[in-house]
């Protein structure tokens, strides 16, 4: 069973367009994998509520749902509440988008029939409308936009958190499920387009509820040992992106509502290894130093610094590994980033250079030594 979830608000031009690329998926493969096939759609109090079609042009059935208030991400869990249940919960796929984002073709769906029984949700490569793919994400941390989550694991680790209304509540769920032993994965097969419409977005109220939110993951899951130094890590890092933004403002207000917040979240410390996990690291620990190894490689350059490049920096550092500048002539370039997407955009950029030292993803993500790529880019 298949239930795809949109929530949705003031932006009926976007849904149309997002149920329309839904309605011309071939519904045919998507039941020969998992079954029967539905869309909730979740309006999270439009001023004039959408009203889609009954069924789409593939025959898949739609319904909308009312939420009578803005309940933002967690909107999603009214959907899987209501969701149609047949068979078990644990072949049930919830496929969460966007109003503004849907698959590209049908493939995801044998992925999520093939998808081991430890894994609980499964996230998408996804692309932007400019050819660029979306930013944010982790080895097993899902973009909201474009993910699958087995139902009865969605709802036994209790959905979203509605107080983080947007931004980050993906990351404070995927700490839930692995710390409830269950495996997020991540496939290039699975792919989705998000069109990243410009209504609604403030980016002074994105910053505002990205320094927040994430600071409350850090404080809710991160080790003892580490939380201090996690948290002003975050800090740096959104204080950055709202300067290059011009979002200080908004940043600034994240801040105030964190002073008031951080003490009341709920406390669910990761042991360090599952930690690792949450971060990165253990898939970046798991792939970078054997490639190294293997190319005799011990001098490198971290170039396109992006998502976590601190995990990237430790794990070199764990394997004997010197940094050095581009001009200090490294025997590879290594991305700095974890997030799938950003790493992609980097690794197919620096290919349409020539010459140089090879590139290096910094976890296996289909990526090994993909490029020889110019030190001086």
């Amino acid at each position: 069973m298949l239930t795809i979830i949109i929530p949705t608000r003031d932006r009926p031009e976007q849904l149309a367009l997002t149920l329309s690329a839904v309605g011309r998926l071939d519904g045919a493969a998507i039941g020969r994998a998992l079954g029967d096939a539905e869309v909730v759609v979740v309006d999270n109090a439009s001023r004039y509520p959408p009203q889609p079609p009954a069924r789409l042009a593939n025959g898949m059935p739609a319904r909308m749902i009312q939420a009578g208030e803005n309940e933002g991400a967690g909107s999603r869990n009214r959907a899987a509440r209501a969701a149609r249940s047949e068979g078990s919960d644990a072949d049930h796929w919830l496929l969460m988008l966007d109003d503004d984002s849907a698959p590209v073709d049908a493939g995801f769906a044998q992925v999520l029939a093939d998808a081991p029984s430890d894994v609980a949700a499964v996230g998408a490569e996804v692309a932007l409308g400019e050819g660029s793919r979306e930013a944010g994400g982790l080895p097993e941390v899902f973009v909201g936009c474009g993910a699958a989550i087995r139902r009865r694991m969605f709802l036994d680790a209790g959905g979203y958190d509605g107080s983080f209304g947007y931004y980050a509540e993906e990351y404070d769920l995927c700490a839930r499920l692995i710390l409830a032993g269950w495996r997020i994965a991540y496939d290039r097969r699975f792919r989705v387009l998000h069109r990243k419409a410009a209504e609604g977005r403030d980016m002074d109220l994105i910053l505002q509820r990205l320094v927040r939110n994430n600071c409350w993951v850090e404080q809710r899951y991160s080790p003892g040992e580490v939380r201090d130094r996690a948290l002003l890590r975050t800090m740096d890092r959104y204080f950055e992106i709202a300067d290059r933004e011009n979002a200080s403002a908004g940043f600034e207000r994240g801040v105030a509502e964190l002073v008031d917040s951080l003490a009341k979240q709920p406390r669910r410390e990761m042991t360090q290894d599952l930690y690792d996990r949450f971060t990165g690291a253990a898939a970046c620990r798991a792939w970078l130093p054997g490639l190294l190894e293997k190319m005799r490689v011990s001098r490198v350059a971290i170039v396109d610094e992006g998502k976590n490049s601190w995990v990237i920096r430790a794990v070199l550092a764990e394997s004997g590994v010197r940094e050095v500048e581009l001009r200090g002539a490294p025997e590879a370039l290594v991305i700095g980033t974890l997030s799938p997407g950003p790493m992609a955009d980097a690794i197919e950029r620096r290919m349409r250079a020539t010459g140089g030292p090879p590139v290096l993803a910094p976890w296996g993500f289909g990526c090994g030594v993909t490029a020889r790529a110019t030190a001086a880019a």
